[in-house]
């Protein structure tokens, strides 16, 4: 193999890359025959079968054989694929065959899954996964677990995949299967890794990599080294990558294992791109391309080529060929509903037409580009993996309370049948009958109490979910926008899109931007600490003038811009016994509020009176007010709808839910008392500081 440094530096780098292309192409062919062995010793004794006098074409072995001849062509002759599952499945239907019809079912469903056809594809594998679970076939019911976890990652519904998978790895355990564990884990790693997520896909690739040593089959160590590679690539640590790509280039190409050799190449292909060396990728993914030339058939890798080709061509400043296999990149992804394709091909066209100054043709695939990943990023958001975690710790919760109760009922029936022998010994039969009945009954105590731990585990777990659901929205929807809106700024001044002067223009909306992050995270991260771990109250003499002050002049610029004037009528120095940041959070959210609420020119009043060793503290404002209805729902923490305000301020919904708890936490109510169109007063009480020390609540 040339070294990357001969090719760069010789001039006659390019001539050699040309000779050693053809050489591959002319040997590629006779080596692809030879990848087909397997597939002609199947179709031999297929033919042998249907030559005897005695065949019959529903025969079990004759149906078996239909199945393997099938999946053999799954990426190299689709058609085939077709027609022989198709035949496989009747006969099985025909007899009534449970084997035959679940894995010509499965058969089916992949060719149409290929072609890009879920509709037919899904009920298909549902099908057989259903029938699968009737006739109690655990091995096919892994492999179809399996093939649509993996389908439903590459549409992007994670949770589903997810589950398929855990589902999977439950079954897999009980056969003690480690191969389809190690595919499992593999899948979980590749959702993880899809998600950026590359701390929590490594540590999945290292139990991968354990069951790998235990199977001792290279070829799959090799399968999970590419794919190592890929995530290595995309977390920019291309020496890893390119360590893990050759030694599995090196496995396939001693296999001659040429579908996962044709996607190899290709990451190689891939990590040299993302360096800018196209002179290698392009040698690289031409590799790649005589395989899908000769015989294979993988869509999904072939769109990802021909997007690597485009940019590779566009690197080397050949817009021509760059724009012919980007187009063949998106009409495949076209074809097979690759949306993940079409994002990546429409962004290369859109960079090439902008660049020659096709500028028409450029907008729409920018337009294209930018409505497919929105769609893409929301999908993305709402299946994220942040549950698993959860998930996994519940299941190995409920698995050890499992275990404990087997552990009892087996301690109990020892210590029953112990007595017994020893209650015959001493002809005590009564006593051991009342002994035997109360042990009885103490452990169905036991019993019902761990059960009713694990319902009240389970419940806890449920709010969790919740919260993290809730949290997870807010930040999608509040902070992704903002952020997502600098980053688009700062990514087209990066690319030259936009010049300095425009870039200077965009400040006022960013500060903005930057002042709504800003504070939403200081909710978030209240709210947060409060939900999911509790947060310990540390009351203590605390100036609530000072409170006050600062949360005014930290407003105060928010409030200019909107004419209003906010009066402080505190009594002189009033003291208060509290937790100091959960009063600050309290007096911060309901100002902000009366801000975002209060047409320009308004009034802002801040008061305070003592009441019953309390200190009543109000927030009234000349705003739009409230009805009834808004009132009693406005302290719920069961919403999380944004609301704007009078000049379209936006908020996350949290403020007011967390108000509650924070003043509840000091021993404190909060209340509301609103007039629509006229305006709205938020009260709420704290205790009042004695001169002597008060003990926490």
């Amino acid at each position: 193999m040339l070294s990357e440094k001969n090719f760069l530096t010789n001039h006659k780098a390019s001539l050699v890359s040309i000779v050693l292309c053809t050489l591959i192409f002319t040997v590629s062919i006779p080596a692809l025959a030879q990848s087909s062995n397997k597939r002609d010793s199947l179709a031999y004794k297929l033919q042998r079968l249907e030559s005897t006098h005695r065949f019959n074409p529903k025969d079990t072995t004759h149906i078996n054989l239909l199945v393997d001849l099938a999946f053999s062509y799954q990426y190299l002759d689709s058609d085939s694929l077709f027609s022989v599952a198709n035949r496989a499945l009747e006969y099985s239907r025909k007899i009534n065959y449970a084997q035959g019809t679940i894995k010509g079912l499965n058969a089916l469903g992949t060719y149409h899954y290929n072609k890009g056809n879920r509709e037919k594809s899904m009920p298909m594998f549902k099908e057989a996964l259903l029938l699968a679970t009737e006739v109690e076939d655990i091995d096919s019911e892994l492999t179809i677990i399996n093939t649509m976890a993996q389908n439903y990652s590459f549409e992007g519904n994670y949770a589903e995949a997810l589950n398929l998978n855990l589902k999977g790895i439950d079954l897999a355990r009980k056969i003690n299967d480690q191969q389809t564990l190690s595919v499992l884990n593999e899948n979980i790693a590749g959702l993880y890794a899809d998600q950026k997520d590359f701390k929590n896909a490594l540590m999945f690739y290292d139990t991968v990599q354990k069951f790998n040593r235990k199977l001792g089959n290279e070829v799959v160590d090799a399968e999970t080294q590419s794919n190592i590679a890929s995530l290595y690539k995309d977390a920019k640590d291309y020496k890893n990558a390119m360590f893990n790509i050759n030694r599995s280039i090196s496995t396939f190409e001693k296999h001659k294992i040429y579908d996962w050799l044709a996607y190899a190449y290709q990451v190689k292909g891939d990590i040299y791109l993302d360096q800018k060396k196209y002179k290698w990728a392009l040698y690289w993914y031409d590799q790649s391309d005589i395989l899908f030339k000769h015989q294979i058939e993988d869509d999904r890798i072939q769109i990802q080529l021909m997007n690597g080709m485009a940019k590779v061509y566009f690197g080397l400043e050949k817009d021509s060929l760059s724009l012919e296999y980007a187009k063949k990149g998106l009409a495949l992804s076209n074809k097979i509903k690759s949306l993940q394709g079409q994002i990546d091909c429409s962004e290369t066209l859109y960079k090439v037409h902008k660049k020659n100054g096709n500028d028409p043709e450029a907008l729409a695939y920018l337009e294209t580009f930018k409505t497919l990943s929105d769609s893409l990023f929301m999908d993305k958001n709402k299946q994220s993996l942040s549950l698993l975690e959860t998930k996994l710790q519940y299941e190995q919760e409920k698995q050890e309370l499992i275990e404990a109760n087997e552990a009892a009922l087996a301690k109990q029936r020892n210590y029953i049948y112990f007595t017994v022998i020893i209650l015959l010994i001493l002809t005590i039969i009564t006593f051991v009958i009342r002994r035997s009945e109360n042990i009885q009954k103490k452990l169905n105590k036991e019993l019902k109490d761990k059960s009713q731990a694990v319902i009240q585990r389970e419940a806890q777990l449920h709010e969790i979910n919740k919260t993290n659901t809730k949290l997870f929205s807010i930040i999608g929807h509040d902070l992704r926008g903002p952020i997502g809106g600098l980053q688009g700024i700062l990514k087209m001044f990066a690319d030259g899109d936009i010049s300095t002067k425009e870039l200077v223009s965009f400040i006022p909306k960013l500060k903005t931007d930057v002042d709504n992050i800003s504070f939403t995270l200081n909710n978030l991260l209240s709210w947060g600490l409060n939900q999911l771990n509790g947060v310990v109250t540390k009351p203590k003499r605390v100036s609530l003038s000072y409170l006050v002050g600062n949360n005014i002049k930290l407003l105060s610029e928010i409030a200019k811009n909107k004419s209003i004037k906010i009066i402080n009528q505190l009594p002189e120095n009033p003291r208060i016994w509290a937790d100091n940041n959960q009063i600050d959070i309290v007096i911060r959210n309901l100002l902000s509020n009366a801000i975002k609420f209060t047409p320009e020119n308004g009034l802002i009043t801040i008061g305070a009176e003592e009441k019953s060793g309390m200190w009543q503290i109000s927030v009234r404002d000349t705003g739009i007010g409230m009805t009834a209805e808004m009132q009693r729902s406005v302290f719920k923490d069961s919403s999380n709808v944004t609301t704007y305000g009078t000049n379209n301020e936006k908020g996350t919904g949290l403020g007011l839910s967390l108000c509650k708890e924070m003043v509840h936490k000091n021993n404190g109510e909060i209340w509301v008392d609103s007039v629509p169109r006229k305006g709205t007063t938020f009260y709420f009480t704290v205790p009042k500081a004695q001169n002597k020390y008060q003990k926490a609540s």
